[in-house]
C-alpha cells in the first residue's frame, strides 16, 4: 500500500531533491505543498503527485493539505533575508506549530522535521551532538529550530528529527554558488578551522525515504557520513575537483562585513540577500553529531567520506 507523504516546502531546494528521489522510486504518492512559488515541472506526475496551496501562517488553510497524510516531511522556512530575530519566531517556530496542531487535528501520525545539528550548540568531532533538546545554539536558525523540535516531541504521535549535516553534491545550492564564486575567485572563508560533518546528496534522500517508510523510526537521527574534515578542508578538496584556486582565508571580520552590506542591499531593494550575519553565525560553529542511531535507517552509506564523493562536486 502506497504511504501519502506530504512535503512542505517542496518548490524549495532540498523539497524539490526529495520529491524527484521519491519519484523515482515509485513507493509513495506525493502532496507537494507550495505557498509562493511553483514546483518544478517534473515533479508533477498524475497519479503520483498532487499541488497544494497553504499558508503556514494561516492554520484555516491547511486542513486541505494534511487530510489523509501519513507521514509530512517539514522543510518550508525562510532563509535568505536580514535580521532573522525578527521573523523566525515566527516563520520557524509559530509556523511550524500551526502544521503540527493541524497534523493532529487530522490524524496524521508521523511528522518529520528537517533540522541539523547546530541546535544542541557547538559540537566537536571528539565532543559530538548527541540528540539533546537542551541545548544552546547560537544563531537564531539554530535557535528557533530547536524550539521547533521541542514542540515535536512534546506534540506528535511518532516525532522525527534529521538532524542532517552539510548536504553536499550538484544541484545542491549553497555548493553550486561556492563553486560559481570559486570560478571567478571569489570564494572566501574565515582562517580558524571549522569541524563539520558532511552528507552527500544520494545519501541524504535515502536517509529521508527510510524514515518515512521505516514504521520503528522515532526520535532524533543525526545524517552525516563517516569523515572527520573541516570546513577548510572541504572547500579546499572541492576547488581542487573544480579546477579553481583554493578559497581565500579572510580575516573573520570582514566575511561579517560583506554580510552587512548584503543584509543593507536586500532590505533597500527587496531582493534575496546570499550572506546574511546570522548564516556566518551558524557556519562558523563546528557541528557533528552521533550517528549511531542514523545506521538504524542507512546501515550503508552510498559515499562513506566527501573523498568517495568529489566527483558529485
Amino acid at each position: 500500500m502506497r504511504m501519502k507523504v506530504l512535503i512542505t516546502g517542496a518548490a524549495g531546494n532540498l523539497g524539490t531533491i526529495l520529491a524527484r528521489h521519491l519519484l523515482a522510486q515509485g513507493s509513495d504518492q506525493l502532496r507537494l505543498m507550495v505557498f509562493h512559488r511553483a514546483v518544478a515541472g517534473d515533479l508533477v506526475v498524475p497519479g503520483r503527485s498532487e499541488i497544494v496551496h497553504a499558508d503556514l501562517g494561516k492554520r484555516e488553510t491547511l486542513g486541505p493539505a494534511v487530510k489523509g497524510i501519513d507521514v509530512i516531511v517539514h522543510f518550508a522556512g525562510v532563509l535568505f533575508k536580514a535580521h532573522p530575530e525578527r521573523f523566525l519566531p515566527t516563520t520557524n517556530t509559530a509556523y511550524f506549530r500551526n502544521l503540527v496542531d493541524a497534523a493532529n487535528e487530522h490524524g496524521v501520525r508521523k511528522v518529520i522535521l528537517i533540522s541539523f545539528p547546530h541546535v544542541e550548540g557547538p559540537t566537536t568531532f571528539d565532543n559530538p551532538a548527541r540528540g539533546r533538546l537542551d541545548g544552546r545554539p547560537i544563531s537564531w536558525h539554530a535557535k528557533t529550530r530547536l524550539e521547533e523540535e521541542q514542540y515535536l516531541f512534546a506534540n506528535v504521535q511518532t516525532p522525527v528529527s534529521l538532524r542532517v549535516g552539510m548536504v553536499y553534491g550538484r544541484g545542491i545550492l549553497m555548493i553550486d554558488a561556492a563553486r560559481w564564486l570559486a570560478k571567478r575567485r571569489l570564494l572566501g572563508v574565515w582562517k580558524d578551522p571549522t569541524q563539520i560533518h558532511l552528507i552527500s546528496k544520494e545519501d541524504f534522500c535515502v536517509a529521508c525515504a527510510s524514515a518515512i517508510s521505516n514504521d520503528h523510526a522515532t526520535g532524533i537521527y543525526h545524517v552525516g557520513d563517516e569523515g572527520k574534515i573541516t570546513l577548510q578542508e572541504f572547500l579546499d578538496l572541492a576547488c581542487e575537483q573544480w579546477g579553481t584556486a583554493q578559497p581565500w582565508r579572510m580575516p573573520l571580520p570582514l566575511i561579517y562585513t560583506a554580510a552587512r552590506l548584503c543584509e543593507i542591499y536586500s532590505r533597500l531593494t527587496g531582493a534575496p540577500s546570499p550572506l546574511t550575519r546570522d548564516f556566518t553565525d551558524t557556519g562558523r560553529v563546528s557541528y557533528y553529531g552521533d550517528t549511531a542511531r542514523f545506521r538504524e535507517l542507512v546501515p550503508s552509506l552510498r559515499y562513506r567520506t566527501v573523498q568517495d564523493g568529489l566527483a558529485t562536486l
